[in-house]
């Protein structure tokens, strides 16, 4: 079965200009072009462009969904991903708002507000079950409990640290300074500090962190908002990082040169 470009621009809520302008980058090639040099496009073109509008709604912009594409061959597999966070976001934005009607209700009764009630919805908890999978229920947790030890100035300045670096990174990359420059393994040094007050980062736990900053459209995102190619950029310097200053588990931890100013 086929559907024009005019059809799908309809039934997407897009444009024939902007599913053109996909052909052209190279992310959504039609079936077929007609003699009328109309275009076309079938089941696996739309399965593509659910795909596409799914990665923008994340945040990403064209060329880092493009790098999504390419490294998610396996359309089920990225399939399956999407409606995993598609299903964790909608569970999300459920607490959020029973929380904020329940929170109306108590106020315009005058009764008293409970915390658990008030914040349900935007604790950080919502990522437990990602994070066990990944690095085991023993980084979960001490990660957990070291958050929850924060003031709420310390869990800002935190995040202020991070969101700095992401934005050094990004300007290193509009600098047209090369991943494993002297700036740039500056930043990704900071960035490991950063992350060793939560874990230990050995040389494969910053490598594969990197690629998921890529891999996962989340991450991609975070970077991203700073500048497109800010998440590639990233995942290199701290590649490059990773190979010239950590270890693997298995010997033990940080290299020498981890700590150096």
């Amino acid at each position: 079965m086929e559907w024009s470009i005019q059809e799908i621009a309809r039934k997407a809520g897009t444009t024939s200009r902007a599913l053109r302008h996909y052909g052209e980058l190279g992310l959504l090639t039609p079936s077929r072009i007609g003699s009328n040099g109309y275009r076309y496009y079938d089941q696996d073109a739309l399965v593509r462009l659910q795909r596409i509008l799914l990665l923008r709604e994340l945040g990403l912009g064209l060329p880092a969904i493009a790098q999504v594409l390419e490294g998610q061959r396996d359309t089920a597999a990225a399939l399956r991903t999407h409606l995993r966070l598609l299903e964790q976001e909608r569970e999300r934005i459920g607490r959020q708002i029973a929380s904020v009607r329940t929170t109306l209700d108590r106020t315009e009764r005058g009764e008293e507000l409970m915390a658990e009630e008030v914040f349900d919805g935007f604790d950080h908890t919502r990522y437990e079950a990602e994070v066990t999978e990944r690095w085991g229920r023993e980084a979960y947790e001490k990660g957990d409990r070291w958050w929850r030890s924060l003031s709420a100035a310390e869990k800002q300045e935190f995040q202020d640290r991070q969101a700095g670096i992401a934005r050094d990174f990004a300007q290193a990359r509009k600098d047209g300074l090369a991943p494993d420059s002297e700036e740039a393994q500056a930043i990704a040094r900071r960035h490991i500090e950063w992350l060793s007050v939560t874990v230990t980062p050995t040389k494969p736990y910053v490598i594969g962190l990197g690629e998921m900053y890529v891999a996962d459209p989340r991450f991609t995102a975070n970077y991203d908002r700073h500048g497109e190619g800010t998440a590639v950029f990233v995942r290199d310097a701290m590649k490059v990082y990773a190979e010239r200053n950590l270890v693997d588990e298995t010997d033990g931890g940080a290299g020498s040169g981890s700590g150096d100013d």
